[in-house]
């Protein structure tokens, strides 16, 4: 959502002409804009002449220049790229080193971004998104996402790794409105993260940040997290209280984040730094500090994941689903874009249409609602054998 107003505010300056004050400001990242061609601006300027302060953004149209080559529900997999950072943790005899242990992985989610942080495919009603890792240490983990609401929209996701004792299931739901000179979206929803060699520590828990497109019409243009996140561990009584920090008009800096790390009211230390270069813990108790991670270094070495070819993916998978729009994006035949983005969602409104007419309720494939939280339909394996590995693969891609 956030690329879509980046450029546009580009667009916007060009046309007047750029002064120093319009440039993008010199700390943020060259990716974080792009410019506009004539047509493509004059496409996002209509569009912006329709908007109103406060609109909803989720049934806004918006142009295919503007999407990332991929669902929102593989978007998602960002989370999973960095695994090493949490593998092992029930190893650690000290609960707030375990919890350290997690606030890291969290943290190292950010830093992955598409050219001019455009946004992804708005997943359809039951689309789904599944792959396989295969860690250096011989190891698998699996993921699985899916589309359990359209109105309003929610991805519910499910990642697990048997051998390396870690369990993440969550749900997105995310919310965008338009604020005149600025987009919002409120990331609703968590992360609730099981160190299965550790039951008796319970959840870890994560909210999201808010996002916003600062600049669209005028000003700088800039990217930012903001607001106020929380990493918590209720049966320990551990919290991390996180702040990410937007720019002040005068002052800060661009992508900082701060924050304190408790045991119930005890101090344990401080989380600082920024989330696209290096962040650190500094222990509350005798000063020393450690790296939690640092993009430019340990950010290559994202996990890779492994994706049947869309020939071999059942219709509803993302990539088979949304095959022809991505070639075209690709190929920048923004036409070929268009008409097949427009096929998707033609075909969706009509199978909407067919369910309404025939009282026909949409079941999910994976997922179900439990006491207000969605979760697998799977008893997720509590051991790091080969059989819990297979149980969990077979459920994933089941054989015909």
């Amino acid at each position: 959502m956030m690329g879509i107003f980046s450029q546009a505010g580009s667009h916007i300056r060009r046309a007047r002409g750029l002064s120093v004050e319009d440039r993008a400001p010199e700390d943020t990242e060259p990716d974080d804009t792009s410019i506009l061609d004539e047509n493509e601006g004059s496409i996002i300027t209509s569009l912006i002449s329709q908007l109103r302060v406060g609109m909803d953004l989720s049934k806004v149209t918006f142009p295919t220049f503007v999407l990332e080559p991929r669902s929102m529900l593989e978007r998602i997999t960002d989370f999973m790229s960095h695994p090493d950072l949490i593998f092992g943790s029930e190893n650690c005899a000290d609960p707030e080193e375990r919890f350290i242990r997690v606030l890291q992985y969290y943290l190292a989610g950010w830093h992955i971004k598409p050219k001019g942080v455009k946004k992804p495919y708005n997943p359809v009603l039951g689309e789904f998104f599944r792959c396989r890792y295969d860690y250096s240490n011989g190891t698998r983990g699996f993921y699985v996402a899916e589309q359990v609401s359209h109105h309003p929209p929610i991805s519910a996701f499910f990642y697990i790794s048997p051998a390396n004792r870690i369990c993440i299931v969550g749900e997105l739901r995310p919310k965008s409105k338009f604020l005149g000179n600025s987009v919002s979206t409120t990331m609703e929803g968590e992360n609730r993260i099981t160190l299965l060699g550790t039951p008796n520590d319970g959840e870890y828990v994560v909210t999201m940040p808010n996002m916003y497109a600062r600049g669209i019409l005028f000003g700088k243009m800039v990217l930012e997290l903001g607001d106020y996140c929380v990493v918590k561990n209720e049966k320990h009584g551990l919290y991390c209280d996180l702040e990410f920090k937007t720019k002040g008009f005068f002052s800060g800096t661009y992508n900082a984040i701060a924050g304190r790390v408790r045991r119930r009211n005890s101090d344990i230390g401080e989380v600082s730094g920024r989330w696209s270069h290096t962040m650190e813990f500094k222990n509350a108790k005798n000063g020393s500090r450690r790296a939690l991670f640092d993009a430019t270094i340990d950010g290559q070495n994202v996990a890779p994941k492994f994706v049947f070819p869309e020939v071999e993916q059942e219709l509803y998978e993302s990539r088979r689903l949304w095959q022809r729009l991505t070639q075209a994006i690709e190929a920048k035949d923004m036409e070929a874009a268009t008409g097949a983005k427009s096929a998707v969602e033609d075909a969706q409104r009509e199978l909407r249409r067919r369910r309404e007419e025939s009282g026909e309720m949409f079941v999910p494939r994976y997922f179900e609602l439990r006491e207000g939280r969605w979760e697998p339909k799977l008893s997720i394996p509590r051991d790091s054998s080969d059989a819990a590995m297979e149980t969990v693969e077979s459920w994933i891609w089941p054989r015909a």
